[in-house]
């Protein structure tokens, strides 16, 4: 964990919340199975990656664009968001149901998800319905109805969904100021979900700018897995996604640079709607791309996986000072945060706690972990990661976060193994 920055910020939020950020064997005998996969590359720019697989009757599609919230426009936070909502509103050979009906209505499913570096939709279906379901990505990539009508009403369901998320929450105001003051410059700081305000003072022109300059060929990844036909997706690719236009204007990319942070520091925060004291403690970290990446994603299985991980067992279970108790190690494109949250128990108090978690800290950085430890974080990770595997749609999304996070395809085949050579030194 040598690549931790240091500075350390106390966040307090009450009724009372408190953050804070600072500066910071055995292999299992699971055999990973390398996942053959092919790449082509349209004219047009846009990345095909595929795994061709008759085991079941099925198929997995994604659309990765390299766009998330972090490219959000200035003073309009959650444009990636509400994208991720106009996207299912269709055009002129679309409706709005269109989804729903290549895939819910012949027993599949679609959906899609905003990350901070991404935008990512999907589907599962029956694998004869794999031309209709790239016919229609292909339809909503190249255009769609950008009118005042969908973004009025695509708006409202995104500051609903930030009332319900975060308003209604009584730690939510909590969770989405852990980004916002951890980060000092970057864009991460902004929240994905969006801002009520900024996202009422946004006009159709900025939304139509955003989708042109992001939601092109050049910035997408089709991913398909699942039971189909190589001749058959090249041919349907061809066919579909070939003709959209590739823009000539540049990408613009995210240049900013996070500053390591050169001291503690402390932030406070208050709110009627808590019902116990809370706070947190983060660490900037480096990128997922970075060689420390495997050790501190184990870290966080360590002191954060289950009943029987470090945190639950001696500030819930032994020493009774938190109600809940949390480790979280989000790698992220640029860098990322390591976070530590406790709600305070019931007859606690803050400081209590906060010496107490600051003694696991302080216990992990000093003696570090013992080889069972990292044995059944490595067997219980690298359950979870085959489990995945299972799945067209879980390969589908190993493949996805390879080629685009990690700009690295081969990624799928060489990172569990990462896991496995993980030791108790790191």
């Amino acid at each position: 964990m040598g690549s931790v920055y240091a500075g350390r910020l106390l966040f307090l939020f009450s009724a009372c919340f408190t953050l804070t950020t600072s500066g910071l064997s055995r292999e299992p005998d699971a055999e990973i199975k390398k996942l053959s996969f092919k790449h082509t590359t349209l004219q047009n720019g846009l990345e095909i990656y595929s795994i061709e697989d008759h085991s079941s009757p099925t198929v997995a599609v994604q659309v990765w664009y390299h766009v998330g919230s972090k490219d959000d426009p200035n003073r309009r936070s959650g444009f990636a968001h509400l994208f991720e909502h106009i996207m299912f509103k269709g055009n002129e050979h679309l409706t709005p149901e269109t989804f729903e009906e290549l895939t819910e209505n012949v027993g599949g499913e679609n959906n899609a998800f905003t990350a901070p570096d991404v935008t990512v939709y999907h589907e599962v279906v029956p694998s004869n319905y794999l031309e209709p379901i790239l016919w229609a990505e292909a339809e909503r990539m190249s255009s769609l109805a950008l009118n005042d009508a969908n973004f009025n009403s695509e708006r409202d369901v995104v500051k609903e969904e930030y009332r319900q998320r975060i308003l209604a929450n009584p730690y939510g105001e909590f969770s989405l100021a852990i980004d916002q003051k951890s980060f000092a410059t970057h864009p991460y700081k902004r929240p994905s979900i969006g801002n009520i305000a900024e996202l009422d003072a946004a006009q159709l022109p900025e939304v139509k700018a955003f989708h042109s300059t992001f939601y092109r060929p050049d910035n997408a990844t089709l991913i398909v897995v699942g039971d189909f036909k190589a001749t058959d997706l090249e041919t349907w690719t061809k066919k579909y996604f070939g003709p959209i236009t590739r823009p000539a204007a540049k990408i613009p990319r995210v240049t900013v640079a996070e500053p390591p942070r050169k001291e503690d520091a402390s932030e406070v925060l208050s709110s009627a709607k808590a019902p116990l004291p809370a706070f947190a403690v983060t660490y900037l970290a480096p990128s997922v791309r970075s060689e420390d990446a495997a050790a501190l994603d184990l870290a966080d299985e360590i002191l954060s996986g289950g009943q029987s991980s470090r945190l639950y067992q001696s500030l819930v279970y032994e020493q009774q000072v938190a109600q809940r108790a949390s480790f979280s190690a989000d790698l992220r494109e640029d860098l990322g945060l390591l976070t530590f949250r406790v709600i305070v128990a019931s007859g606690k108090s803050l400081p209590e706690a906060e010496k107490s978690l600051n003694d696991q800290i302080e216990k992990i950085l000093k003696n570090g972990v013992s080889e069972a430890e990292l044995d059944k974080a490595k067997n219980r990770f690298l359950t979870g990661k085959l489990m995945e595997r299972e799945t067209n749609n879980g390969k589908a999304s190993a493949l996805g976060e390879a080629a685009v996070i990690y700009r690295d395809p081969n990624h799928i085949n060489t990172d569990l193994a990462k896991y496995r050579a993980v030791t108790v030194s790191q």
